[in-house]
């Protein structure tokens, strides 16, 4: 999730690209770079490390000229460094690129190109589309427009890439999953990655649908498909000040957040799943058969994840799992030995408590594998193999779609060790492939406006709760804790959850007539047992608030309030039902008036124990 700026005009290039990439910084902090076509050439200037180490730098150096790209990175491919910053160049600097997502087939394409006779100078899949384009424009006698879309015909994956060459006054850009804004000046053109960069020069926006291309000239602009055919995208008037820009036109961080689930996911899963074999792909080097018991060591909402992670983990792979609390780990005098792999999570790849565990397990022998989504973290630098979840970076503390992508991971790790370990068999695998590929559009389909109203009407109706229960079995027991977290973290009210089965032992006694209590209750083989576990707190009047399958009106009856959500395979049915707990949550904060950004007492990334 990086951030892009270009900019054709009057003006100084580089004031409006380094202004630009400064309110998109919250999309990428690892490197950033800019390329400005000047009276010699292309020049390119990029550094590792926040903007402001590529700002010192050209003030001692500026570029001078009216027409240039930016880019400000989230490392996906290579690790955050000088040389794997954007803008990427050919070997001769005629043609320069910068591209957000991640391309599948690059070692494919790399491979061939270098066979070819080009030279890579950068660890990143975004340097292939460089070198594909030059190949493209040299067989195209200098059509930049038709060697960008060609190029494209070559390339899975999802992209937002801006494109330009010394021998053209024009930028070509095009996009597939990541997003692309389009500004319309009065004799200037803009592009960016989000609508903030450019609010200071324009209001008059043009958004980019999947598979569009576009060419930005002196005269204005053209847009087309893929396909060359011309296509017609309306100038939009945005009225948002600054702070609401950043947030994407939300409220707040958390609600953009969760908007950006489908997105994250797709970058998750992206390149992973292979339909034609039905294996996973996760580049990863250990040796699936050398495990003999796995331990899982998170905190926090990490920690839930992981929870539903030993669960598929142990049922598609058939191998032992536990669960940690990292901040306990060590404390315990853990048995760890050469046939064990220590998973640990984290989003920000910095927890202390998980850092220490993870160094607790290497002292004993462990193979280590992280389920991160920070490239160039601590956790990183010390693990022996990193399975990215690339879902961008995460501003609200309460984690929403780092906490989906990394179930989505741990649903991709659990394929990948079954077929390694000859426990999944070929159909199920495949079919569970399928419902995982099928992640990204069944959380759009839960966030339809329909739904979210729904669920907010419910929000609303419980907001004066003082307690709360959660409840959810099997795979959705984890559910259940995550839905409680988040409410407490941002509503403050005070929830408990308990596997549904649980109840009876002891949390019954809390149940009458004030108690909200959430019930995950999507299809399931334990359906008709949560199910009498949601008699038992009626028969106690308790509220019961029932997230169900669609269609299913006939366990509707035993709610109080239902909360319909898309159907899922169980297996991934976590974290379709996860979106439905953080709306809960979240519309129960605003309701009471909270900073969901900023709960009380919490931050983004603990790292003192």
């Amino acid at each position: 999730m990086c951030g892009i700026v270009g900019y054709i005009g009057q003006r100084n290039a580089q004031d409006v690209l380094i202004s630009g990439l400064a309110k998109l910084e919250y999309r990428g902090y690892d490197s950033a770079g800019v390329a400005v076509c000047t009276d010699n050439g292309i020049q390119v200037r990029k550094k590792a490390g926040k903007l402001a180490n590529l700002s010192t730098e050209l003030e001692g150096t500026p570029l001078t000229g009216t027409l240039g790209i930016g880019h400000t990175r989230w490392a996906t491919h290579g690790l955050p460094n000088d040389t794997n910053a954007h803008p990427h160049a050919t070997e001769d600097g005629r043609l320069v690129i910068i591209h957000n997502g991640i391309i599948e087939n690059y070692l494919q394409l790399k491979e061939a190109l270098m066979s070819r006779g080009h030279t890579f100078l950068s660890e990143t899949d975004s340097e292939v589309l460089a070198h594909l384009i030059e190949e493209k424009y040299a067989q195209l006698s200098g059509n930049l427009y038709e060697a960008v879309r060609q190029a494209l015909g070559d390339v899975r994956g999802a992209y937002g890439i801006v494109v330009t060459h010394v021998d053209h006054r024009e930028i070509v850009a095009a996009r597939t999953v990541s997003p692309l804004v389009m500004g319309v000046g009065e004799g200037e053109m803009f592009l960016a990655s989000d609508v903030p960069a450019l609010l200071a020069y324009t209001r008059n926006m043009v958004f980019l649908h999947d598979g569009d291309m576009v060419v930005l000239n002196d005269d204005g602009y053209r847009v087309t498909d893929l396909q060359g055919n011309a296509v017609q995208r309306q100038v939009e008037r945005i009225d948002w000040d600054a702070e609401a820009a950043e947030k994407g036109g939300y409220d707040t961080y958390m609600l953009k957040e969760i908007y950006e689930q489908p997105v994250a996911l797709t970058n998750t899963l992206i390149g992973r799943l292979h339909d034609e074999t039905g294996e996973v792909n996760l580049d990863i080097n250990l040796n699936p058969a050398s495990f003999k018991r796995i331990s899982i060591i998170a905190c926090g909402t990490a920690y839930y994840a992981g929870l539903v992670g030993e669960y598929l983990i142990e049922q598609l792979a058939r191998v032992p799992v536990e669960v940690d609390v990292a901040s306990e780990y060590r404390y315990r005098s853990p048995l760890v030995s050469e046939d064990t792999l220590a998973i640990v999570v984290s989003q920000s790849g910095e927890t202390i408590d998980t850092l220490e565990a993870l160094r607790e397990a290497k002292k004993f022998g462990a193979k280590t594998l992280g389920v991160i989504n920070a490239k160039g973290s601590s956790m990183t630098r010390e693990l022996d193999d990193t399975l990215y979840i690339h879902a961008g970076p995460e501003i609200g503390v309460a984690s929403t779609k780092a906490y989906t992508s990394m179930v989505s991971a741990f649903m991709l790790l659990a394929l990948w060790l079954g077929r390694a370990r000859g426990t999944l068999g070929e159909d199920l695998g495949r079919e569970l492939l399928h419902a995982t590929r099928e992640l990204p559009r069944l959380v759009e389909e839960a966030l339809a406006p329909e739904r979210v109203e729904k669920i907010k009407q419910i929000a609303e109706k419980y907001s004066g709760a003082r307690d709360y229960l959660f409840l959810g079995r099997g795979v959705n027991a984890p559910t259940a804790f995550e839905g409680a977290l988040k409410l407490k973290e941002i509503s403050y009210i005070h929830a408990e959850a308990y596997a549904a089965g649980e109840m009876k032992h002891g949390p019954i006694a809390l149940i009458d007539e004030h108690l909200p209590v959430v019930v995950v209750a999507t299809e399931s083989f334990l359906l008709e047992k949560t199910i009498s576990n949601v008699q038992e707190v009626r028969a106690r009047s308790g509220k019961v608030i029932a997230i169900l399958s669609d269609g299913d009106t006939e366990n509707a009856r035993h709610a109080d309030d239902v909360i319909y959500v898309p159907h899922a395979h169980e297996m991934v049915s976590p974290i379709v039902n996860a979106v439905a707990m953080q709306l809960l949550a979240y519309h129960t904060a605003t309701a009471l008036g909270k900073d969901v950004d900023k709960p009380r007492n919490l931050a983004k990334s603990v790292t003192v124990e």
